[in-house]
């Protein structure tokens, strides 16, 4: 469902982009400039950089190329496999969110659904198009737009000010793929605490649900931060397996201060032939439509229960990590840091899990070294820890 344009904001934010996703989709607050006039940044030079404290992580992006072609057809493995999965947890969130919401939402209230760029934005479309639906039991007025999370500097400021200013009215809910140690609720939290007062003119569009409520959506949560989410597991979540080619091109965004203007990105316009970001939500969402199973309605909490915090403490004891930035737990982290950082080890619970055969493919690859600990990083499933640097201050 969609509302009519007449806010002048609404209209003035319709002007930025959707990635390669299709308009009526997202709309993704984000300066994008060419690729070509960022520097491409090597791995190597960039952790060094990173951990000697000289550079942010996001003032810096190593270019993506196209997956190979064992990726491909491991990710093509975790779709099939996870395919009802993603659907029935997309239905159930729907479901839950209209449930919560039908009273308050209308077409001209929309709720407003902010995904945190990268990893939210295929769950964040695909709640879109759930919530579009009106065959269904939780249709729900909605508008999507996608805006930049960074660690240490937060949400975009200019980006949410701009959806404050454009719907007046709206309740705010923001969504990410999944949560890893906890550190973006942190990061939210941070960034959200000015408008914690309840004087504050957006008070009621944010805290919602609560003075200490952080409206956090995420299909999965091991760390126990989130609102609302679909399960506390950590498994293969097919978009966790891909970078910019199933995020709508579009690359982890490069920090803008917010005087100047919105976090930069990068489209990755090369990327085209290879892209799956529409292939995804399309045949996620066609799965959810045929659906035989009723949509189940999920719990909400209201203060994160930091399920895996001591993990995280005893592993950083453990292997003497000073700097917990260092700890990429989850199975989507895991990869992407073996993908975009420099790994000195991974942590599996099995050995053979299926839902990391990519992880240990690349592993093999790059001759990392695994050490299987069983239950003990239970719920996560994987961990890569990063090299650390001589000097470490990231």
């Amino acid at each position: 469902m969609t509302h009519p344009i007449t806010n002048p904001n609404i209209q003035k934010i319709q002007e930025y982009g959707s990635g390669s996703y299709l308009t009526s989709d997202v709309t993704v607050l984000l300066d994008i400039v060419d690729k070509n006039a960022v520097a491409d940044v090597p791995v190597s030079q960039k952790e060094a950089l990173i951990q000697s404290g000289q550079r942010h992580y996001s003032d810096m992006l190593t270019l993506e190329h196209a997956p190979t072609a064992m990726h491909e057809q491991l990710y093509q493995q975790a779709l099939a496999q996870g395919t009802t999965r993603t659907a029935t947890d997309i239905a159930n969130l729907a479901y839950t969110l209209h449930h919560i919401f039908q009273q308050t939402v209308s077409t001209e209230r929309p709720l407003i659904l902010v995904s945190l760029v990268r990893a939210g934005l295929p769950v964040g479309v695909l709640l879109q198009r759930a919530l579009a639906d009106t065959n269904s039991s939780y249709a729900l007025p909605s508008v999507h737009y996608g805006i930049s999370i960074i660690r240490d500097r937060g949400l975009d400021p200019v980006a949410l000010q701009m959806i404050l200013d454009a719907h007046p009215d709206s309740t705010i809910i923001f969504v990410d793929g999944w949560t890893g140690k906890g550190a973006i609720y942190q990061e939210l939290a941070l960034s959200l605490d000015v408008f914690s007062d309840p004087n504050h003119p957006n008070f009621a569009n944010i805290f919602h649900q609560g003075e200490n409520v952080i409206p956090l959506l995420t299909l999965a949560d091991p760390a126990g931060v989130a609102w609302l989410a679909a399960s506390e597991e950590d498994w293969l979540i097919p978009s966790g397996l891909l970078n910019s080619t199933v995020s709508g091109l579009i690359s982890r965004s490069l920090y803008t201060e917010p005087q100047s203007g919105l976090h930069r990105s990068v489209f990755y316009d090369n990327l085209v032939a290879v892209d799956h970001s529409l292939a995804f939500v399309d045949h996620i969402d066609s799965t959810r439509r045929a659906l035989s199973t009723s949509p189940q309605y999920l719990q909400t909490f209201e203060q994160p229960r930091y399920q895996t915090a001591a993990l995280i403490d005893t592993l950083a004891a453990e292997y003497d990590i000073s700097n917990r930035n260092r700890i990429k737990p989850t199975i989507a982290e895991a990869t992407r840091a073996i993908l975009r950082r420099d790994p000195e080890r991974i942590l599996l619970a099995t050995a053979d899990h299926p839902d990391t055969v990519l992880l240990r493919h690349l592993c093999s690859e790059r001759d990392i070294n695994i050490t299987v600990l069983g239950a003990k990083i239970l719920p996560y499933q994987a961990i890569t820890l990063i090299k650390q640097r001589a000097t470490d201050r990231s």
